[in-house]
């Protein structure tokens, strides 16, 4: 046994106890009794003490230093398993653990202050929470920027500053935009009730269509749709509205684009630091494609207008046009994961921007409902009407994924810039996604990008897919072409 050898099976035992975790975080948005909750934050926190120390063994140090990778592939292996155990290192094993106590509870807090619509019960632990991730990012900032340090769990490479500065660049584009479209006609809505067996019979049959293997996974419901997993177990939850049947549609198509991207990297990374995907933001580019570009285009929606009619009878809109139209329709809303394509990341850049004062210290985790509601109103130009439209909306911070949020309008601009090479390879592509048939671009994106994993960072792989380096432009381009067609802009 080489050293590499030995590293490779400390790390695929520490890989497959990561996965357990997972698993126990995937029950507790599912399946869990509530009354189990304190008992989970202490099984929770077990799991993060035993992974926290095998990440930090001093042996794995000593494997590093003496192995040699055989290939490309190991040369990857290495670079993850180098980069994860430096950071493992700097943070204390009390503060591991304790996180995972702590954002565990938090979870459950946060779910039932949103059912109950009361932000005072939450905003107190999230001030826990913001306490120990300030905690962490110290640790591993060792003197630089506490959120850059975070936002490299998600994105490494990125600084909020280039992230700052490519916002800074959409904003002005997308709220003009936006205007412009508000102040046209708005298409029709759907009308009725929709059975909600019906609606999750529907996205099975979606999330098929997009590739998603139901022998290697599951569709289940939960409060915030997510997905889980890895290799041979990924998956996925949506959740049902008897009004709005799009959100579950939709939002399994987007679930979908994760837990394809997990399923079909190469198995020969199988429980390995490759065997995942490259970094959030890329994550976030597959979901984002699958439901924006692929799903709501006008080819795919006229297959879907025919197959709603057949679920559900009249749904209240005459034709296939007018289907395309409300599918695409820009409205007002409160819900980043309901939002329009054009209003989605201005939602992203609010976030962005609160959980970097939070993490500052510049806002205090007791003020955070005032200042969402002040920002959101200037911003879109009007108020929450209750606490889950606002700051009790979203799972992440509950759970202490600060530096998170950033990576969705990366993946928006990661998407722009692989739809527009897949545009321009597979030139037919209207034709099968008229017969609700994905699969071209899927494939493309299966070889270009899923496949791959962990083997490149986050930005060479993109150019490596693209023949280019990510940009806002294909994304922004996309935007104004199709949302300049739709209201005659």
């Amino acid at each position: 046994m080489t050293a590499y050898d030995d590293l490779m099976a400390h790390a695929r035992e520490t890989e497959a106890l990561a996965q357990v975790a997972g698993r126990l975080g995937w029950d507790q948005e599912t399946m869990m009794p509530r009354a189990a909750a304190p008992q989970r934050a202490e099984e929770m926190a077990a799991m993060e003490a035993v992974l926290h120390a095998r990440r930090t063994d001093p042996r794995v140090a000593e494997w590093l230093a003496e192995a040699e990778a055989p290939d490309a592939a190991g040369a990857a292996q290495l670079r993850l398993i180098r980069r994860a155990h430096a950071r493992a290192a700097k943070v204390p094993a009390r503060l591991a653990a304790e996180l995972a106590r702590v954002t565990s509870r938090a979870q459950g807090v946060w779910a039932e202050a949103r059912a109950t619509e009361d932000p005072g019960a939450f905003l107190p632990v999230l001030a826990e929470v913001v306490a120990l991730r300030r905690e962490e990012g110290a640790a591993l900032a060792e003197g630089g920027d506490v959120y850059d340090a975070l936002l490299q769990d998600y994105e490494p490479g990125t600084s909020a500053g280039e992230i700052e500065t490519m916002f800074a660049a959409l904003r002005p584009r997308l709220a003009e935009l936006r205007a412009a479209a508000l102040d046209r006609p708005a298409p029709p809505a759907l009308t009725g009730r929709f059975d909600e067996t019906a609606q999750h019979a529907l996205a099975r049959e979606l999330a098929g269509a997009f590739g998603y293997d139901l022998s290697r996974g599951r569709i289940d419901t939960a409060v915030h749709p997510f997905s889980s997993g890895s290799g041979l177990d990924v998956r996925i939850t949506t959740r049902t509205d008897p009004a709005d049947p799009f959100n579950c549609l939709y939002s399994t198509i987007h679930e979908v684009g994760h837990a394809t991207y997990e399923q079909n990297i190469d198995d020969a990374y199988l429980l390995t630091p490759v065997g995942q995907g490259a970094s959030m933001g890329v994550h976030e580019s597959q979901s984002r494609l699958y439901e924006n570009q692929l799903g709501r285009s006008r080819a795919f929606t006229g297959w879907l207008f025919r197959r709603m009619r057949e679920s559900f009878g009249e749904i209240g809109v005459a034709d296939e046009d007018a289907f395309h139209a409300t599918v695409n329709r820009v409205h007002r809303g409160f819900i980043r994961t309901e939002s329009d394509e054009l209003q989605y990341n201005l939602h992203v850049l609010l976030r962005f921007d609160l959980e970097r004062a939070l993490i500052a210290g510049d806002l205090a985790a007791g003020d955070l409902e005032g200042a969402w509601n002040d920002r959101f109103a200037a911003d879109f130009g009007y108020a929450p009407e209750r606490p889950s439209d606002g700051v009790l909306q979203d799972v992440h911070w509950s759970v202490g994924l600060f530096g998170y949020f950033p990576t969705y309008t990366l993946g928006n601009l990661y998407a722009g810039c692989l739809h527009a090479a897949l545009r321009r390879d597979l030139p037919d592509l209207d034709d099968r996604l008229a017969e609700g048939d994905p699969s071209p671009a899927t494939a493309w994106l299966r070889a270009r990008v899923q496949r791959h994993g962990g083997l490149m960072e986050p930005r060479a792989l993109i150019e490596a897919a693209t023949g280019e380096p990510p940009s806002e432009g294909p994304l922004l381009a996309y935007l104004e072409a199709k949302f300049g067609e739709l209201y005659g802009l």
